[in-house]
């Protein structure tokens, strides 16, 4: 163990939560991409009426990895079943820890019988990068870090563009896009479309319930096909609305997928030990920050496992083989909690603005549409003074008309239920992105997730219709 590792950093800070309560990492950034290209409520409003353009070629992490072992290598350390994992298909993957806590999660393509790529947050691929590097596997890993935060200026490149078009009219522009009408791709299937001189991979897709379509290349194309896109939008007579970085981050509030939950790689021994002093005390899981009214003593208490997110049904039981299985086989005969939406009191809401304008402390300033200010958050949600549940991302839908959060609540927790919950952190903190503030309550409604009619009704089959 070096003195640059995360285990290093835990043995010195003494307290896993106290380090991450007081992070000076700042502001969570969603890079690169400019903040508005309109105004956030129109471009929240034009995935639900119209077609709207989602530039996510910066946020995430890509993870290519391919080789002899590659789908035993992601079978073993993942909870997803590959048996009806076919060429041409996408999964939400899942991995665990050994003591069954959720890592993180990833959008994985699969490309070739040996090769696999996979989208999304850097805990689960460092997670993998560390797993190659552990066991014995045959396989080969690329790792394309998310552009940073703060470019400062400086030009960034990636290996792939990524887009996303959904709307109701976003059929439209892929039939001009293509040169007539696109096949029928099933849900999380993949298939090639036109996109003017160039054939593109096109993933069925779509993050609040609307149609749309994923697609993806080489890097060096992403302006030639940006312009194509654009082009066919207009061809079609269609408007397409570019939505920057504040409004992206909130569709999930009306599709009910957490984004970022705590990595539960903070405690245990042997495999996670070995782990925490593989990663850099300048990983994302050393200088990431935890945020919101719920202050525990011990770290496990922000952790969740796959029940209480709803990914269950993805659960291999037949592999013969996984890390987790024999603690989520543990799990599964327990009473877990479940995974909601939580409905903000609007008086309460109007309440908390209105501080900003008085004279002393105010409470804890609501950023909209989505106040970014840690990496992971946990508010505490109660009932007659107990603790049932947390809220873990929070924002404002101008669709609903509704601030909204998603978290968990214990298992008798009812839809319909008003509860507690406490907004802001206990003083002092050491966060760069809290301002001096005092705690209030606000009421909260428990609610269906997802809370959008669309994305509960017309999402084919998948974590979203099987909790709802």
């Amino acid at each position: 163990m070096t003195k640059s590792s995360l285990e290093a950093v835990l043995q010195g800070s003494g307290n896993a939560v106290e380090m991450l309560r007081n992070s000076k990492t700042g502001m969570y950034v969603y890079p690169v991409v400019a903040p508005e290209f309109s105004n956030w409520r129109n471009e929240q409003w034009a995935w639900r009426n119209s077609a709207v353009l989602f530039d996510q070629s910066h946020h995430m992490d890509e993870l290519i990895v391919e080789g002899p072992d590659a789908e035993k290598f992601l079978a073993y350390h993942g909870i997803n079943s590959f048996s009806n994992f076919d060429l041409n298909r996408a999964k939400h993957y899942v991995p665990v820890t050994p003591n069954g806590h959720v890592i993180g999660d990833h959008i994985i393509f699969r490309e070739r019988e040996d090769k696999f790529i996979l989208v999304g947050r850097a805990p689960t691929s460092n997670w993998l990068m560390f797993c190659a590097a552990y066991g014995k596997w045959n396989v080969r890993i690329k790792h394309d870090p998310r552009s940073p935060s703060r470019p400062e200026g400086e030009r960034v490149l990636r290996t792939h563009y990524r887009y996303q078009i959904q709307g109701p009219d976003a059929p439209k522009i892929f039939e001009k896009m293509n040169g007539g009408p696109v096949q029928d791709i099933k849900f999380f299937h993949v298939d090639w479309i036109n996109i003017g001189s160039k054939k593109v991979q096109a993933l069925r897709h779509g993050m609040s319930g609307a149609p749309g379509l994923e697609i993806w290349g080489p890097y060096e194309d992403k302006s030639y096909i940006l312009a194509c896109i654009l082009q066919a939008a207009k061809d079609a007579g269609v408007d397409l609305v570019r939505c920057g970085s504040r409004a992206y981050s909130t569709n999930t509030l009306e599709s009910g997928w957490i984004p970022s939950p705590l990595p539960g790689i903070y405690t245990g021994d042997g495999m996670l030990k070995a782990y925490r002093e593989w990663l850099g005390a300048d990983s994302y899981e050393a200088s990431g920050a935890i945020g919101g009214s719920f202050v525990s003593g011990n770290i496990e208490d922000y952790y969740v496992n796959p029940f209480e997110l709803g990914y269950d049904f993805y659960i291999g039981w037949k592999k013969d083989d996984f890390i987790g299985k024999d603690a989520l086989l543990k799990m599964k005969g327990q009473k877990n909690r479940k995974k909601v939406t939580f409905e903000w009191n609007r008086d309460d809401v109007l309440k908390v603005i209105a501080s900003a304008f008085d004279e002393g402390t105010p409470y804890k300033w609501i950023d909209f549409p989505q106040p970014n200010y840690a990496s992971s958050s946990a508010d505490m949600v109660m009932k007659d003074g107990k603790m049932v549940g947390m809220s873990m991302f929070n924002g404002y839908s101008f669709n609903e008309r509704c601030v909204l959060s998603l978290g968990v609540v214990d298992a008798d927790v009812q839809e319909g239920d008003v509860l507690t919950m406490l907004w802001g952190e206990p003083e002092p903190t050491g966060k760069t992105s809290t301002e001096h503030h005092k705690q209030t309550e606000i009421k909260v409604r428990v609610s269906p997730t997802p809370y959008a009619r669309e994305a509960r009704e017309s999402y084919a089959d998948s974590w979203r219709t099987k909790q709802a």
